[in-house]
Order: structure tokens, then sequence, then C-alpha cells
């Protein structure tokens, strides 16, 4: 009988988690990511079960200077209603019983897989707050980049051209987390963040795809609801199409201060929390550009939060988003 090692964890996994002594291994996870940004996103519960319903003031009333004895005209504003939606990221694992009875610590073994599959919740979730498209893929909520993608649009006056070219571009957020600016968003009524299911020993029917045939199995389930909800796109700016390969090789890298100050200028207001998010590639130059500022005392400032270093900029956090590109398409 053919077992599909795709779905499955194998004799073959489980002889590579064992250490010489046949005890669970520590695994050195490689694959891990820094996405700082799930840390600090705040999360509203919707008004409208799965989506958020945003009023949103579109115009404002007609006022009029008067003389004596002359009467003005009534006026109104007007408002516009935005709909904001969630998505439902899920993922299953299943381990023979066999496999996790015979090992010495069947619930480190059993946790090396929940591991990695917090993991790649965690990768799915980040990558989709930065690139989720609902109009290409409807499964998706949609994320920072599509909402700040054009040059010339509504909200052009928050995207920010480093002058970069080609497809080898990368960007800079300044995100204002806060609930009337921006802010993740939960179905009304359900947990909030990752939620795992220990659904223990389960009888597998046709397992590995083979009809009548039945195994006991472990499973896990893991499920995470979210959404984004942009309130007022005011509160965030994006610095795109800034040259990945020059960053890399120090040749014309694009001035990442004047860059972000120019961001902070254009998120109207500090009504929430600001950060910017970059890859590591921008947070590199960026700490190499400011070099001197920082050995002056100003600019680029770096303090002690919570037992880690932090990187400042004009006293807003920089932090780490793996999930941000390196090969981001051109913006116009």
């Amino acid at each position: 009988m053919a077992t599909n090692s795709t779905l499955y964890l194998t004799a073959l996994d489980w002889a590579k988690r064992l250490d010489p002594d046949g005890s669970t291994a520590d695994i050195v996870e490689l694959l891990t990511q820094t996405n700082e940004i799930l840390e600090d996103m705040t999360l509203m519960e919707c008004n409208n079960l799965t989506t958020h319903e945003i009023t949103q003031r579109t115009g404002l009333p007609s006022v009029y200077y008067r003389l004596l004895n002359q009467g003005v005209l009534p006026s109104k504003s007007t408002t516009a209603q935005v709909v904001e939606g969630t998505s439902m990221l899920e993922a299953y694992s299943q381990v023979d019983c066999d496999i996790v009875d015979k090992n010495k610590n069947p619930k480190k073994f059993r946790l090396t897989e929940a591991l990695a599959h917090v993991e790649a919740m965690n990768q799915r979730q980040a990558t989709t707050l930065i690139y989720g498209n609902a109009g290409t893929a409807p499964e998706e909520f949609t994320g920072f980049m599509p909402r700040y993608s054009s040059l010339t649009a509504g909200n052009a006056s928050n995207v920010i051209n480093a002058g970069g070219l080609g497809s080898d571009n990368c960007s800079v957020l300044l995100v204002t987390w806060g609930d009337t600016v921006c802010s993740g968003i939960f179905p009304a009524n359900s947990n909030v963040g990752l939620k795992h299911t220990d659904k223990g020993k389960v009888l597998i029917q046709n397992a590995n795809g083979v009809t009548g045939a039945m195994l006991d199995m472990y499973v896990d389930k893991w499920k995470w609801d979210l959404g984004l909800a942009l309130l007022d796109w005011r509160g965030c700016a994006r610095v795109c199409n800034i040259d990945s390969s020059n960053l890399t090789s120090e040749t014309s890298a694009a001035n990442l201060t004047k860059l972000m100050i120019k961001a902070i200028w254009r998120v109207r207001g500090r009504r929430g929390k600001q950060v910017f998010y970059m890859n590591r590639t921008c947070a590199q130059m960026l700490d190499i550009q400011r070099l001197a500022a920082v050995t002056a005392g100003g600019g680029l400032t770096f303090d002690n939060v919570d037992g880690r270093t932090r990187m400042f900029f004009r006293g807003i956090p920089v932090k780490i988003v793996d999930a941000m590109l390196e090969t981001e398409a051109l913006v116009s």
C-alpha cells in the first residue's frame, strides 16, 4: 500500500526527527521568519458578522457669509460606506498513531509538527497582510500594497515614488494602528487569533487515497480568521519603487531618510500607534545611511524594549517584516 509523503509524516520523517539516543530531536527552524507586523496589529470585532462596515465622510456641508436681512441656503454633509471582509485560514496535520506512540516523548514529537504549522500560518497571514488581494483571490483579504498601488489614484499623495525601475523593487510602509485609522478585524462572536484544536486519535477512512483503507491518526487543526480594515487611508503611507539591487550593492541607493521623512509628513495626524515596516535589506541600508547621524546624536536611534534592541526613526519604531519582498513590480 502506497503512502502519500506530502500529506502525512512517514517513517523517514520520523527517523529524521530523532537524536542518536532515540529521543525527539530539537529542530533548528531554518524556515522561520520575523514578521513583527503581526505583533503590532490592533484588532476589532466585525460589526456585521464576518464583515466590517465603515462609514466615511465624503463631503462637507456648504457654509456662507451673509449680510443683515439676507438668508442662507441649508446644506448637508455626505457619507459613503465601505465594507471590509475577513478570510478563513485553516490547516490540518495527520500523523500515524504508531509513529507517535512508539516515540519516547509522544507529546514533544507532535509538538515538532505543531510548531511548523504555527509558523506556516504566521507567514501566510503576514504575506496576505502585505500583498493579499481579495479582488484577484476572493478567499483572501486585501492587504496594504494593493490599497497603495498607484501614483495617480485618489490616495496617491500617500504613495511616495523612490525612483526605482524594473521588477526588483521593495517598499517601506508607515502604518498607524488604531480603531479610527487602520486595524485588523475578526468575525463577530469568534475567537481572536490563531486557534488550535487537538482532535486526538481519529479513524481516517480511505487513507492514502486507497478506497476502503482505514488508519488511526492523531489529527490537529489550526484556524485563524482575520481581515484588515482601512478606515482612513490618510493614516498610512507607502514608499514604493525602492531599487533592491542598489540597496544591496550600496550603489546609488535610495535615500531612505528623506523618503521616510516624506512618509511622516504625508500621514495626517497621529491618532494611534505608528510603526515603520520594511524588509531586512531596507533596514540594513537605513542603519548604514544613518550611522553618521546616530554618532552625532540624532536621526536614527536605538532603545531596549522588552529585552530587545529596537530601532526608532524620529520616535517611530522601525520593524522587520520578512514577508515584504525585494521583487515587487513597478508602481506607476
